[in-house]
């Protein structure tokens, strides 16, 4: 319980401190979807599977913003008689940056961050909870005279597990974005 207050507590101080800067930058949020391909030893027990998602960015001024994202995706696992899959539901918190000004009709963006994952490998295994950390590039394409834009996007991510290995893997989205 003081464990949650304390986030209640700095989630409310970062809204008051945010709150100056917001009047400076806009806001574009949307939807994914596509592959996720298991990397490493990740890639020895599951096959490629899917990735869902959704996010946020909030552009300051210049080419310099802040994203958040959740997704879920699920691998299932491989080899003879193997039955069952991997899900992870996690988010990430990057900084991305614009290499295009928000006017071009592509907008190439690169990006970094840390996030929090809930790993269930199935059959049995304890759930696993960790820290992960994420980089990778996007770009994304203005549709017509609307602020809505198409979005391909990738990044490597690597996640704690118990053992000494990382659960690492690179999803490829497409999806579409809204906003200014």
């Amino acid at each position: 319980m003081k464990r949650l207050g304390l986030v209640m507590l700095a989630v409310a101080l970062c809204v008051v401190a945010a709150r100056p800067v917001m009047a400076q930058g806009s806001l574009r949020y949307g939807v994914n979807a596509g592959l996720i391909m298991p990397v490493s030893d990740y890639n020895t027990l599951d096959k490629m599977g899917w990735v869902a998602g959704a996010g946020a960015t909030y552009w300051l001024p210049g080419n310099v913003g802040i994203r958040g994202d959740l997704s879920y995706s699920s691998t299932a696992h491989k080899g003879t008689g193997a039955t069952g899959s991997t899900k992870l539901i996690g988010g990430m918190a990057s900084v991305v940056y614009a290499l295009m000004p928000a006017s071009a009709p592509a907008r190439l963006m690169i990006t970094g961050g840390v996030g929090y994952y809930n790993i269930d490998f199935g059959g049995g295994v304890a759930k696993q909870s960790k820290i992960g950390f994420g980089g990778g590039a996007a770009v994304a394409f203005k549709m017509g005279t609307s602020s809505t834009r198409f979005v391909v996007a990738t990044r490597y991510t690597s996640v704690s597990t118990d053992g000494t290995s990382r659960l690492t893997f690179l999803p490829i989205t497409v999806g579409l974005t809204f906003g200014k």
